[in-house]
């Protein structure tokens, strides 16, 4: 059976009725289930936002979430009724015919009228939309600073929202098995456990109840970790008709319902002393969490993002306030990046700005500020202690991949074409590893010839898997066809899943200690076979060997003498500590004056990531992330009207992707393994989100340089992202009125 979600046209409004009569009665239709119904059935709201606090020290607040719309609506697309049919025509068409008696209320869909006086609230506990707030650092000390500065640099950034276009949309297929009162859920998520663990709350079932298994995802971004309401619906859905029911997300419903990214405006400012040195750093931002906060939504603003935002600088006094606010729009959640991005991209402005305004060469401002190798282990001042890095080294790399000294002659060239070249760069920091540093694994060497490994981390196109199984066969010396690695099933093991760039250090980690500490005990079973001491038996390339004599065991055949064919060990290990993955990425744009159209033209990066297990698969992680970060830069934003709450980027047609033809053979991406990590065994760094990161800014910085260099310096701080043509056209053309009224 088929599943079809009705969902609510209104940004905000009141559920009266729900008529679903003429629905239940179509051909084919096996249940319509209402938020009432599953509300009386006794299945919970779905975890909210906790741990944080609001400006007077009471608990944060978010309205209750169901997994269907109960008493009211928040945003248009949330769900409402859930329609299990035959077919999935058959399901939409008796959706149309559910009568919904909304009585339309008041709605905000942007921060700045969210918090302002008199706005409407989301939720009456909610005092000014405000659901958390954080504040970190000193304010009078940095307020000292600021007074002292002979610089101070301001600007107001806005890093807006945007989707997460995952090539696979949210999918979900439940199972209800009556005779063992159990159920499967196979979906396309990055977390199998956190989504069961999420389910099982909310239906009050016992965790052995659910089992969630997990084939290919394709794609997740950050936008597929836990569980969704959908998927507890589908989950109830499947326990009431008892049949196995489906449900396929359609790209509309993505647009509309999944975990949105970014959305923050921030008031950022930078005191610098005469000579460049950083004083003090000072932000204040307001995050949009949209209708319902998450733990999540709001700890990535509130807190990851924070943690790196002094980034690869020496910076010690900071004065940073931060708030979570709601309004009737899709949440927000994770995206490549969660947070870093954000920090990121403001103070590589910050920077940059400050270089134009103080006239000091920018790559000289960021000499001036760097952390240094001997200032390491380095705590900075969110207490998040670097373990490496040599970020001046990666950048002086960074320059030479780029050619830097070149770019005069590029962009003389450029102009003859009628183009303005710019040339932006990033040097940064991110902090990887969800600081869930534990992970168990399986393995299994069986006497068939095949050495299983199990991990709860998960596969989203991101080639964990391949990686996985090279590290399995750098321990046991095997020829990789003689390893299986198997993922994604919560009744072969729990864990945190894949989130944060932890899969390869963290869950790696577990792999490579799993297998030596399963070596270990084969090395004690061959010992008994042998009739020798443990010390003396030797292990290389799958045999055993007694030093000193002739004597032979293969792996495989010793595993096939123990009473159950296999030799198995369950092993849970830790990390010390999260990684700090680095780099340097240069891009160079050219704008064309006529159309304001910007083109990026060469991309350099050179990213710090640590020991490096698959060069192939590092490359593409950059590269991608590094397409995605571009995609913000460029083209990609969700966009509420103020007016009607109405989202008029509901669909492809209206929100511009990045495309394969964006890199075209530009891209130069290398990376520096000069400085491993010293917090996991194998030494790597989280890479999945670090292009992202680093992208964003070098292009927004390129654009900004292309209009210093061609007198519309004063325009570059006011850019804001996406640099669409027409965004970038009109900032030309206002500057060229200024010139001639002047």
């Amino acid at each position: 059976s088929y599943l079809v979600f009705v969902r609510s046209p209104y940004p905000h409004a009141l559920i009266k009725s729900v008529d679903t009569a003429a629905a239940s009665a179509m051909p084919g239709v096996l249940r319509v289930i209402t938020g009432a119904e599953m509300a009386e059935a006794g299945v919970k709201p779905m975890a909210g936002v906790a741990g944080f606090k609001r400006g007077d020290g009471s608990d944060c607040v978010s309205p209750p979430r169901y997994a269907l719309a109960h008493g009211r609506a928040r945003f248009v697309g949330e769900q409402v009724v859930a329609i299990v049919a035959d077919s999935v025509q058959q399901a939409r068409d008796a959706a149309e015919a559910v009568v919904i008696d909304y009585e339309d209320l008041p709605m905000v869909v942007d921060v700045q009228n969210a918090t302002a006086e008199g706005a409407p609230l989301l939720d009456d506990a909610a005092t000014g939309n405000i659901s958390a707030e954080m504040k970190h650092g000193n304010a009078e000390a940095t307020a000292a600073a600021f007074a002292k500065a002979s610089h101070v640099v301001t600007l107001d950034i806005a890093n807006q929202r945007v989707v997460a276009l995952t090539i696979e949309p949210r999918s979900v297929l439940a199972d209800f098995d009556a005779t063992t009162d159990r159920t499967t859920i196979r979906m396309s998520t990055q977390m199998p456990s956190g989504a069961r663990d999420t389910i099982c709350a909310c239906l009050g079932l016992a965790k052995e109840k659910v089992r969630v298994v997990v084939g290919d995802v394709g794609g997740g971004f950050g936008m597929k970790t836990g569980a969704y309401p959908e998927d507890v619906a589908v989950a109830y859905a499947a326990r009431a008709v008892k049949r196995p029911v489906k449900w396929v997300s359609e790209r509309s419903e993505e647009f509309l319902s999944s975990a949105h990214g970014r959305d923050i405006e921030s008031h950022a400012e930078l005191a610098l002393a005469a000579d460049g040195k950083i004083l003090g750093l000072r932000i204040k931002t307001l995050a949009n969490v949209g209708a319902y906060a998450t733990g999540t939504g709001v700890a990535i603003q509130l807190l990851i993002g924070p943690w790196v935002q002094t980034s690869v600088y020496d910076i010690q006094t900071i004065d940073f306030h931060f708030k979570a606010v709601l309004t009737n729009t899709a949440p927000t959640g994770a995206y490549r990046g969660a947070g870093r991005p954000e920090a990121i991209f403001t103070i590589e402005r910050l920077m940059d700005e400050a270089a134009r305004q103080t006239g000091i060469d920018r790559v000289a401002l960021r000499r001036r500020n760097f952390i240094h190798p001997d200032q390491m282990p380095y705590k900075n001042p969110m207490g998040q202690t670097y373990d490496t890095g040599q970020f001046e080294s990666v950048m002086n790399q960074g320059l030479a991949l780029a050619d830097w000294d070149g770019f005069e002659a590029r962009a003389a060239a450029s102009a003859k074409e009628g183009k303005q070249r710019g040339i932006g760069i990033a040097t940064f920091l991110e902090w990887t590893g969800g600081n869930v540093f534990e992970e168990r694994v399986t393995v299994s060497v069986q006497a068939d010839g095949i050495i299983e490994v199990f991990s709860a981390v998960n596969a989203m196109g991101q080639g964990i898997a391949t990686s996985l199984a090279q590290l399995a066969v750098d321990a046991f010396g095997v020829p990789i066809e003689k390893v299986r690695i198997v993922l994604g099933d919560t009744d072969r093991g729990d864990g945190f899943g894949s989130a944060g760039s932890r899969s390869l250090f963290t869950g790696g980690s577990a792999v490579r200690v799993g297998a030596e500490r399963t070596i270990d005990k084969a090395r004690d079973l061959a010992a008994k076979e042998f009739e020798a001491a443990a010390a003396d038996v030797n292990y290389a390339n799958g045999m055993f060997t007694v030093a000193g004599t002739d004597l032979k065991l293969d792996l495989f055949a010793l595993a096939g003498k123990q009473p159950e064919r296999e030799i198995f060990v369950d092993s849970t290990s830790a990390v010390a500590g999260p990684t700090w993955p680095n780099g340097c990425h240069i891009c160079e744009i050219e704008i064309d004056p006529p159309t304001g159209d910007v083109t990026v033209v060469a991309y350099s990066s050179v990213n710090d990531v640590g020991r490096v297990i698959n060069p192939m698969i590092v490359r593409g992680q950059l590269d991608g992330g590094a397409v995605q970060g571009i995609g913000q830069a460029l083209y990609e934003q969700v966009v509420y009207d103020h007016e009607t709450g109405q989202p008029v980027t509901g669909s492809l047609m209206d929100y511009v992707a990045p495309r394969a033809d964006v890199i075209e053979s530009m891209f130069k991406t290398e990376m520096d393994e000069a400085t491993p990590c010293k917090n996991n065994p194998l030494g790597v760094k989280g890479v999945g989100e670090l292009g992202t990161i680093g992208a964003t800014p070098a292009v927004v910085n390129a654009v900004a340089d292309a209009f210093a260099r061609n007198g519309l310096g004063s325009k570059a701080a006011l850019l804001q992202m996406p640099l669409s043509p027409s965004r970038v056209w009109q900032a030309m053309q206002e500057s060229a009125a200024a010139v001639i009224r002047a």
